[in-house]
């Protein structure tokens, strides 16, 4: 039996594969042959039987169009490939090209990738933000302690720029023009006979009225709806009524606890509310002249509405109905008391958060700033009095780790992010002041820890340039850890506080600490050696600094 050279099958017994074209000849023509225009399917012949197979062989009957389908996949396989170049190439550049605009560098983490590049790539602030909350640690084995020359090197170059220059303050036409509704509720002048800044202001609503429908600390939190429900019932028992007319008690709290986060200020705020003449606000941290008043809740989710000055002053109702029980009480009225009860309020942010300024002020050639938090404070209360509670910076900063951090925790990870964040820093010292650096909202918001925070000395200045020395109350959190009963008397006496009976004194004292470190953060244990090394150095010039302001070597933070 003999096979067809081109079909390899077996040829029908009379020596002729009849079904393909190579065995008929030079002279058959495809397009004329009924058996080529026809079938493509035959059956397979053997000895002049049909085969019952399990599947149909499917011959071709032109092998020229079996090779003109392969070439058109081919092609069409290559356009893809060029397509997806294109596109991958144009939105590279896209992202390269909208990164330039911000001026901020991000390098490689130097332990991923070795030696740290000359020229980085640019991200913008979008992607910065992205990185911070998606950032993974290396999964490398890496010795740490051989990380501490490169590093060094970048600590220095920051060392080499910092400059602590005197801010130019605005003046108050400049700030009436960049907030005229606050200066058109705040008023410049407060009773004379209450120690806490206080006014009465008409209030036009009726018995139906909801003072409280539009407060936004009401609308966007169900925690302290409860809160206002209680206001809402007591408020019409709190008004004053003069000429037929009805009148509100207004109040702006007489001291701020403004900072820093991880510091103690909790512990603080608990205690000093225990005092008999103390209030807080409703809340106790509102965030309103940082964050709030610019309508930011979360920089990374956007902006929404802006709080208005109300809504603040809302939040001092409950403790100004206690103040005005004391001014119209009858011994109030014949005698003239004087209120004694002060308010407080203990934003941990206000000291050093001015990150929206650049989404609402005109932008300095610089990059500075033109206006910060304490120009406001400053205009409507010059008198205010100010504490500030810290801590040494390089504990703060693995505390604040510990806190903000939501997974993959570990000292290592600590190490990687601390080193990616001095790196971010570098870039933007090499380029901008260190004032201009501290509020970058882009970079403050890349750095995956927050460096910027522990950098004390740089707000403090700033605040000194707008508020008298004696305004403001520095304490540390390690004096206070080691004898409580030291700093609130401290606190006492810088507030003018009256006495307290030995009861007071002990249940102000003698309370546990409050906010301390969770469990499961402190089976952590400690940052690496190498890591507390490079965070001294990196602090060591700012906290010279402040030990020198303040006249107090404690705040090298030497022992610590």
């Amino acid at each position: 039996m003999r096979y067809c050279i081109n079909c390899c099958i077996h040829l029908l017994p009379n020596d002729l594969h009849r079904q393909c074209f190579r065995c008929r000849g030079p002279n058959h023509n495809n397009q004329k042959c009924p058996v080529c225009k026809g079938e493509n399917n035959i059956p397979l012949y053997t000895d002049s039987k049909q085969m019952k197979l399990l599947a149909v062989l499917e011959v071709r009957t032109d092998h020229r169009e079996s090779w003109n389908g392969f070439f058109c996949l081919r092609k069409g396989k290559l356009c893809s490939l060029i397509f997806g170049l294109i596109i991958m190439t144009l939105v590279m550049a896209s992202y390269i090209l909208t990164g330039a605009k911000h001026g901020l560098l991000l390098i490689p983490s130097p332990f991923h990738y070795g030696a740290f590049t000359s020229n980085p790539s640019l991200m913008d602030n979008e992607s910065l933000s992205d990185m911070k909350d998606h950032y993974q640690p290396s999964k490398m084995n890496i010795s740490y302690v051989k990380d501490y020359p490169s590093i060094k090197l970048i600590i220095d170059t920051i060392t080499s720029k910092i400059e602590f220059m005197t801010r130019q303050r605005p003046d108050l036409e400049e700030l009436r023009k960049q907030e005229p509704h606050m200066f058109s509720v705040i008023p410049n002048k407060f009773l004379p006979n209450s120690k806490n800044p206080c006014w009465y202001e008409e209030y036009r609503g009726n018995t139906t009225t909801d003072p409280y429908a539009t407060n936004s600390y009401a609308l966007y939190s169900k925690r302290f709806r409860t809160i206002f429900d209680y206001l809402r019932k007591v408020f019409w028992n709190h008004l004053y009524h003069y000429k037929d007319k009805h009148y509100r008690l207004r109040c702006l709290p007489h001291f701020y606890i403004i900072g820093q986060p991880k510091c103690g200020t909790t512990d603080l705020y608990d205690r000093l509310r225990l005092h008999p003449d103390v209030r807080f606000s409703a809340i106790k941290e509102p965030h309103w002249w940082t964050r709030k008043r610019f309508g930011i809740i979360r920089l990374r989710d956007g902006f929404h509405d802006r709080y208005p000055v109300e809504d603040y002053l809302d939040l001092f109702d409950l403790a100004a109905h206690q103040i005005q029980g004391v001014l119209q009480s009858e011994a109030g009225k014949e005698h003239g008391k004087m209120n004694n009860i002060i308010i407080g309020e203990a934003s941990a942010s206000t000291m050093w958060d001015n990150n929206a300024w650049i989404f609402f002020y005109d932008n300095s050639s610089e990059g500075e700033p033109p206006f910060l938090i304490q120009d406001f404070i400053h205009a409507f209360q010059p008198n205010a009095k100010l504490i500030i509670m810290l801590r040494d910076p390089v504990e703060r900063l693995y505390s604040d780790y510990l806190y903000f951090a939501s997974a993959n925790k570990s000292a290592e990870d600590f190490h990687e992010k601390v080193a990616e964040s001095l790196q971010l820093f570098e870039n933007c010292m090499l380029d901008y002041s260190l004032r201009a650096c501290v509020y970058n909202n882009t970079l403050n918001n890349a750095m995956p820890v927050r460096l910027q925070v522990g950098l004390y000395v740089v707000y403090l200045l700033d605040w000194l340039t707008v508020f008298d020395k004696d305004q403001i109350l520095v304490l540390r959190l390690e004096d206070h850890a080691s004898n409580v009963k030291y700093t609130m008397h401290m606190v006492f006496q810088f507030l003018d506080l009256g006495p307290l009976s030995e009861k007071q004194e002990a249940l102000i004292t003698k309370s546990p600490a409050s906010n301390t470190r969770r469990p499961e953060d402190r089976s952590l244990g400690p940052m690496l050696p190498t890591t507390k090394a490079i965070l001294r150095d990196f602090y060591r010039p700012f906290n010279t600094k402040l030990a020198q302001v303040l006249f107090d070597d404690a705040f090298l933070w030497k022992r610590t």
